[in-house]
């Protein structure tokens, strides 16, 4: 029988148990405790018992013990099998994907893992199989990710246009009014929610398909929201129709929500009834509008689709006034969740760091 494998003498039985009581791991406490038997005078049969494995297993544990200490007893990860994709494979693999399909050349408007399959096949010979780009994906740090829409008439310079000189235009704002009187950032947008409602990803089954109901009625209202991310605070107003005359009424609304003594800057898109010259807008609001066809510079977009995902979709509505109940109930939600408006809302080239 073989002289068992002598323990490292560095570690005491009660450090090996303060790593043990530290240790998030439960495997890896199983393993130190054992240890730690054997470092207290105990056999190797008790360490055995202590771990509830073989006495090969403790030799095991010794061995990687006296290696890495009580770091080498942390649960390691399976290594898989090698993958067949060099470097080559994985740089035209992620150019690919940042590219896109074309529609016309690939006949498909997303990649799918089975069309990278076919596209290793026919790019380089390869034939792997369909769990193996997934994994190369991942580990090329890519995940699916749900699309954020973009205007097709967008320039991308307007955006880079309004960020950059921001810090200017609200040292200017801030030379308008009296000293010391605190800003607020505010952003306006609106949203339809009707009865014909859209359907939501939902977990289900390998190879099943989920039903979710489905209105075909039309019955909708409109949910006027601006948000204070970083104050996490908001005001919405659930309105019937989208006019100059439900905007008046919304910036009275958030002009209540700002703190006393200060003054909030209220970004908003172009849309007519934000620019109107008939609105009566409040001392305590500058209206700062965005430049057009940019939504990526409003976050109460990110909130409406956080509302549609979570709360507004999937669902019948039976009436108007159903409709309007919903909205409210699910705006009052979010208020009442401030957090999440700050990590949905805030920006770090309008708030800095």
């Amino acid at each position: 029988m073989a002289a068992p494998v002598r323990l490292r003498g560095d570690f005491s039985s009660a450090q090996v148990r303060a790593f043990a009581r530290r240790a998030k791991d439960g495997d890896q406490v199983r393993r130190l405790l054992a240890i730690a038997t054997i470092l207290d005078g105990g056999s190797r049969n008790d360490a055995a018992k202590v771990g509830g494995v073989t006495l090969q297993i403790v030799r095991d544990w010794v061995l990687r013990f006296n290696a890495h200490g009580p770091d080498g007893l942390e649960t390691r990860k399976a290594p898989g099998p090698d993958t067949i994709l060099d470097d080559c494979h994985r740089r035209a693999l992620a150019e690919t994907i940042e590219a896109g399909p074309i529609p016309a050349v690939h006949g498909v408007v997303r990649w799918r893992i089975i069309d990278l399959v076919q596209w290793l096949w026919e790019e380089f010979e390869i034939s792997i199989s369909k769990q193996a780009p997934g994994h190369e994906l991942r580990t090329l740090g890519y995940r699916k990710l749900s699309a954020r829409p973009r205007h097709q008439g967008q320039r991308p310079e307007d955006i880079a246009a309004f960020k950059k000189p921001f810090p200017a235009c609200l040292a200017q704002i801030r030379r308008r009014l009296p000293k010391g009187t605190p800003i607020e950032l505010w952003w306006q947008d609106e949203a339809r929610i009707g009865q014909k409602t859209q359907i939501t990803r939902r977990w289900a089954k390998r190879g099943t398909r989920p039903v979710a109901p489905r209105d075909l009625r039309r019955a909708s209202a409109w949910i006027f929201g601006a948000i204070c991310p970083a104050e996490g605070k908001g005001a919405a107003l659930v309105m019937p129709r989208c006019n100059s005359e439900a905007m008046d009424m919304h910036l009275t609304e958030i002009s209540s929500q700002i703190a006393p003594g200060a003054h909030a800057v209220l970004m908003l898109d172009q849309a007519g009834w934000h620019m109107s010259g008939k609105l009566d807008i409040p001392a305590n609001i500058t209206l700062l509008p965005l430049p057009p066809k940019c939504p990526e510079l409003n976050p109460v977009e990110n909130v409406w689709q956080f509302m549609r995902d979570n709360w507004l979709s999937n669902r019948i509505f039976s009436s108007y006034d159903n409709v309007v109940d919903h909205c409210c109930h699910a705006w009052n939600r979010l208020i009442d969740q401030p957090w999440r408006i700050m990590s949905i809302g805030l920006r770090q080239w309008a708030h800095g760091s």
